[in-house]
């Protein structure tokens, strides 16, 4: 059985270097995500995502990273650590176009439940890191009950 994918793209007048930062620096992450992304960023490290002082809510391998236009992570939720069928694989092309940049995110391998957190999810997120590198400060309560 083929697992479900999710592609959502957003434009942002900024540039590739910031979505690059927004998506790499825990506390760039932090302040629209309202949890940090943290790793070196090297092929083959690890990364961890979450709240600031408190165990991780997902964690994952950086499977590619070519700065500032290209970020491929392995993702899984921690509690499924070890479990194949919970890992799933997202994409981050970023494409300078004058003076905006085109965000493409590509969620893959996802399972029928993912689907549906990460439909809510990354819309979500990807809106509150346009704004925040738009006019420097995120949406005022931008996840509205949906986990981001």
């Amino acid at each position: 059985m083929d697992k479900p994918s999710f592609v959502y793209v957003t434009y942002i007048v900024t540039t590739p270097q910031k979505v690059w930062d927004a998506i790499t620096d825990a506390e760039l992450s932090g302040a629209y995500w309202q949890r940090s992304n943290v790793s070196d960023w090297k092929v083959g490290s690890a990364w961890t995502h979450g709240f600031a002082g408190k165990p991780a809510d997902l964690v994952g391998e950086v499977l590619e990273t070519d700065p500032p236009t290209r970020l491929v992570l392995s993702w899984t939720p921690a509690s499924q650590v070890g479990n194949p069928e919970r890992t799933s694989r997202v994409a981050f092309d970023i494409e300078p176009l004058g003076e905006k940049v085109r965000l493409t995110v590509t969620h893959t391998e996802l399972t029928p439940e993912g689907l549906k957190d990460i439909s809510q999810g990354w819309p979500a997120v990807l809106a509150n890191m346009k704004t925040y590198l738009e006019t420097g400060r995120p949406m005022p309560d931008a996840f509205g009950g949906i986990h981001g």
